[in-house]
């Protein structure tokens, strides 16, 4: 097991630096990151000391080692640097210290913040769609897959597999417009949902404010592919469970059917849902980035694109970190459960 664990976790490593290699040169590559800074109206002296700063001046290799050790939680920095930066964390040595230390994402062009701080605050309104998506697959794509495989052969069987493919085939960023425009712009006086909102309002007289009814329409846009996916496969495992001789004697001895569905037959069909739902939360974490968008929701998503449109390049490249990480680590969690739930996995 253990053995298991360290190559998974291994694999992870390897993912995350390319993914930074990948982000280095795609971006800071891209236009002039000292003419981003000052806009049209810096002077070429102004310029070239931003160069300096940015480390711009140097040749590409060494730029991407000093981008490697601002984001590598084990670094080599100096005093002054430690300084300038405001970096968290754990320091040893004298002028020039080892860290243990949070990565840092360095300073977006247009606000000056740093961007671990954007994406920090940001984070919460990702996560909290994510958790609020994946709650309303699970629920509804079990409770469906069970209608329909108790109900086989029926029209409720065959509604719930067509709605399912409808949902698999319906990319999000469709049903999100076709979502909002219906329930949050036509439907809005019967519905009280608006096509756009935060979870939290902020008000000069009444402060902030929980708005979770902003969280519906994105949260089920989000959702719909999941939870036609659970849908599909509560379905197919609670077939090939109720074919089994243990639930045959189970009815044999005369126990109500719910007691033997819910208790018996969906126990055991569990399995592939759960593993399910652990690796689709890290496709909705990546899938957020348009639906954020749609409904104006504040998160990383939605700052990720907003950062695009102004060329804040170090704001993309933090999001895109991040997201891999929780990409990467949630999918860990996910092999993880597979290794626990079926042994061969391991083996393999």
């Amino acid at each position: 097991m253990l053995r298991f664990i360290s190559k998974k976790i291994l694999y992870g490593f390897l993912v995350l630096a390319g993914v930074v290699v990948i982000v280095f040169f795609l971006f800071q590559g891209f236009g002039d990151p000292a003419r981003l800074v000052l806009g049209q109206t810096g002077d070429k002296k102004t310029i070239e000391n931003i160069r300096r700063e940015l480390a711009l001046d140097q040749p590409k290799w060494k730029q991407f080692m000093l981008y490697l050790n601002d984001v590598s939680p084990l670094a080599i920095h100096s005093k002054k640097e430690i300084e300038d930066k405001q970096l968290k964390g754990f320091f040893i040595g004298g002028d020039t210290k080892f860290a243990i230390k949070m990565p840092y994402l360095r300073r977006s062009y247009q606000t000056k913040k740093n961007v671990g701080e954007v994406l920090l605050e940001a984070l919460p309104g990702t996560l909290t769609l994510a958790l609020a998506a994946m709650l309303i697959a699970t629920v509804f794509g079990i409770l469906l897959g069970i209608l329909a495989a108790v109900k086989q052969g029926t029209w409720m069987d065959t509604g719930s597999i067509f709605a399912s493919v409808l949902g698999i085939s319906a990319p999000s960023f469709f049903m999100g417009i076709v979502l909002a425009y219906i329930f949050g712009f036509v439907l809005t006086q019967y519905t009280g949902l608006h096509m756009t909102g935060s979870l939290f309002d902020t008000d000069p007289f009444t402060g902030r404010s929980l708005q979770l009814k902003n969280l519906v329409l994105p949260a089920l846009t989000l959702g719909i592919r999941p939870l036609a996916i659970i849908t599909q496969l509560t379905r197919s495992a609670m077939l090939d469970v109720m074919d089994q001789d243990y639930i045959r004697t189970a009815y044999a001895k005369g126990l109500p059917g719910r007691l033997v569905i819910f208790r018996h037959a969906l126990r055991n069909a569990l399995n592939p849902v759960i593993t399910a739902v652990t690796g689709w939360f890290a496709e909705l974490l990546a899938g957020a980035f348009f639906v954020e968008y749609i409904f104006g929701w504040k998160g990383i998503g939605k700052i990720t694109v907003d950062a695009l449109e102004k060329l804040d390049f170090p704001v993309v490249m933090g999001s895109v970190l991040v997201t891999a990480t929780f990409f990467i680590v949630v999918n860990l969690l996910a092999d993880l459960l597979y290794g626990v739930v079926d042994p061969r996995v391991r083996i393999s």
